[in-house]
């Protein structure tokens, strides 16, 4: 039975799984996209700051402070698995009017690597318990985390779910989100490697990747910024919501002049159209 738990909880608790990774000296070259482990200092002044991503102007930096190692907490490493009877792979014909193009792992993939880690995306489609169970114990000897999603319809949830649960421990959970689906978390395998399940719909899992798992992601490297700067903006339409929950809706961001800075958040206002009020996140 789904627990409901409020935003924050899930947050919270996702993140206690998040730990950073140990941290340990990189050659430069491979410090490039880590984090930085321990302040750098250029006689008493700190040139570099515990909990930055290491960029090529760091790297430079270094080098010119006669260092060749950094010590560094490297990117997680995220395994991203879509599993469903009715998922077909792009490039191939669908095989009926259930079926559906995958396109939770694509999707995905690509927002754990815009979060910092090194995605990999698993290309098989698990159709069944036996055959997610394989295909998730194969994945855990190179993930510091898994998330998995189903179908739009959500259908194949208790098919993840199922298997989750014999592999380690998990919670099945629903966040106060309006029209989202059911979650699930916990740790899996020998490892206790930290696992998500998110809904099948698209809209709805690319938004609990917002919500969950970037932050899980940049918690994992170490980074002191794990959560996307927030703005304040005047709305344009009224908007109503679900009492209790909270709705991630669509909008689009502009001035009353394009000439001003957008430093300027008073002025910033955000359209909203009836249709993009339904679900979505800009």
């Amino acid at each position: 039975m789904s627990e409901t738990l409020k935003v924050a909880e899930v947050a919270a608790e996702l993140l206690t799984l998040a730990k950073p990774l140990a941290a340990f000296d990189m050659p430069l070259l491979d410090a490039h996209g880590a984090t930085l482990a321990l302040d750098v200092s250029a006689g008493d002044r700190v040139v570099m700051k515990a909990g930055s991503r290491i960029r090529s102007t760091q790297i430079g930096l270094a080098a010119s402070l006669g260092l060749d190692h950094l010590s560094t907490r490297p990117q997680p490493r995220v395994v991203v698995i879509s599993a469903g009877a009715d998922l077909v792979e792009p490039g191939s014909q669908l095989r009926d009017r259930e079926d559906e193009f995958e396109a939770n792992s694509w999707l995905l993939t690509t927002a754990v690597k815009e979060a910092g880690a090194v995605g990999y995306r698993v290309h098989t489609i698990p159709e069944t318990a036996e055959r997610l169970k394989d295909v998730v114990e194969d994945q855990l000897v190179r993930a510091d985390l898994v998330v998995i999603c189903g179908e739009s319809h959500d259908e194949s949830f208790d098919l993840i779910y199922s298997v989750l649960v014999q592999l380690g421990q998990v919670r099945e959970v629903v966040p106060l989100i309006e029209g989202t689906g059911r979650h699930a978390f916990g740790i899996i395998g020998p490892d206790q490697t930290p696992v998500v399940a998110l809904p099948g719909d698209p809209i709805f899992a690319y938004i609990s990747t917002e919500l969950f798992i970037r932050p899980m992601i940049r918690n994992m490297m170490g980074l002191y910024d794990i959560h996307r700067p927030v703005i304040k903006a005047t709305l344009t339409n009224d908007v109503t919501s679900e009492i209790g929950r909270h709705s991630f809706i669509r909008g689009i961001l502009s001035t009353d002049n394009p000439n001003d800075d957008l430093s300027q958040r008073s002025r910033i206002k955000v359209t909203l159209s009836h249709s993009q009020m339904q679900r979505g996140l800009s």
